[in-house]
């Protein structure tokens, strides 16, 4: 499981995290072994924070990812090469509420030493632990517009910030 990856630090990382993010996805993964969930995700960042590396994510409260997120005090970014979009694709289609994701999609969890899920298929993966969080809200948006197309709703996120713990990088 965890032999096929390498861990490398945040500084060899390499990675634009602009496209890694925003063009070819993620999931976010929180929970445990046997009670766990998985999402897609093209909203986030990587950087450094209160002398610290760190990521953060945004999931929305009817996310049924939300329930682990909150419940867990750690979560897991994973990236995946092209060939795996259809991954990527229905893991953001379905939800875990209904649908088995893993077994629909064929991924391949393991427990990484942190205890942590991660993906046999993933070419990247980032172990982060919450260090803070707080809620999108509208009355701080500066550009109202914002607002108004992302969240005609009103369903705004919640944001977390993880400190980078470990990054593993297939072999």
């Amino acid at each position: 499981m965890i032999e096929q990856f390498i861990e490398i630090s945040p500084n060899e990382m390499g990675e634009n995290a602009i496209s890694l993010i925003g063009k070819e996805w993620m999931l976010i993964t929180a929970g445990q072994e046997g009670n766990f969930n998985t999402m897609t995700a093209s909203w986030g960042g990587l950087g450094y924070l209160w002398k610290l590396p760190v990521a953060f994510i945004f999931v929305r409260p009817q996310r049924f990812t939300y329930q682990f997120t909150e419940n867990f005090p750690n979560f897991s970014l994973s990236f995946f090469d092209k060939k795996d979009r259809k991954i990527l694709n229905y893991c953001g289609e379905n939800s875990g509420r209904d649908v088995d994701k893993i077994k629909e999609t064929g991924l391949s969890a393991f427990k990484s030493p942190s205890g942590n899920i991660l993906f046999q298929q993933a070419r990247m993966q980032i172990e982060c632990t919450k260090i803070y969080s707080d809620d999108i809200r509208q009355s701080n948006f500066i550009i109202p517009a914002i607002d108004q197309k992302i969240y005609p709703q009103k369903d705004y996120h919640r944001f977390y910030i993880g400190k980078i713990n470990h990054i593993w990088k297939r072999k």
